[in-house]
């Protein structure tokens, strides 16, 4: 974890938002659901909830996802931005809309079995969970 004052946007900038302390290490997401959002996996960080600031000028929509969770995104530019289990007191944030330098690295793969036949989750050394049940 790494802990400071980040700032992220959409593509467009209709969305921005602040996080102020710790974020969590990068998850790489490989179920169907974050590939059919994303158009390839969801690599994600996470904060509390109370440490992320939303602007969106009325642009952010959320989309419930599955029956335990929902996905905010930029409904001008379509940006896949956050993802938030109910009831969760933390939200995961795209790992890619954060601006540089992010000070994260990659922590682990997750829901590897998930992936699609396109590509093999091989290109490196960290942790790949493939076993657990994907939220539906």
């Amino acid at each position: 974890m790494t802990s400071s004052k980040r700032h992220g946007r959409c593509l467009c900038g209709a969305v921005t938002f602040k996080i102020t302390g710790k974020l969590r290490n990068v998850l790489v997401c490989h179920c169907s659901q974050c590939r059919r959002s994303s158009g390839h996996l969801w690599a994600a960080t996470a904060a509390p909830v109370e440490a992320i600031e939303i602007d969106c000028q009325n642009t952010l929509s959320w989309y419930r996802s599955s029956s335990k969770a929902k996905r905010g995104f930029c409904r001008r530019c379509g940006s896949s931005l956050f993802w938030q289990l109910d009831g969760s007191t933390s939200m995961s944030v795209a790992a890619g809309s954060l601006d540089v330098p992010t000070g994260l690295s990659t922590q682990e793969h997750i829901y590897c079995d998930d992936a699609s036949d396109y590509y093999t989750v091989n290109a490196d050394e960290l942790i790949r969970m493939g076993t657990e049940t994907v939220i539906e």
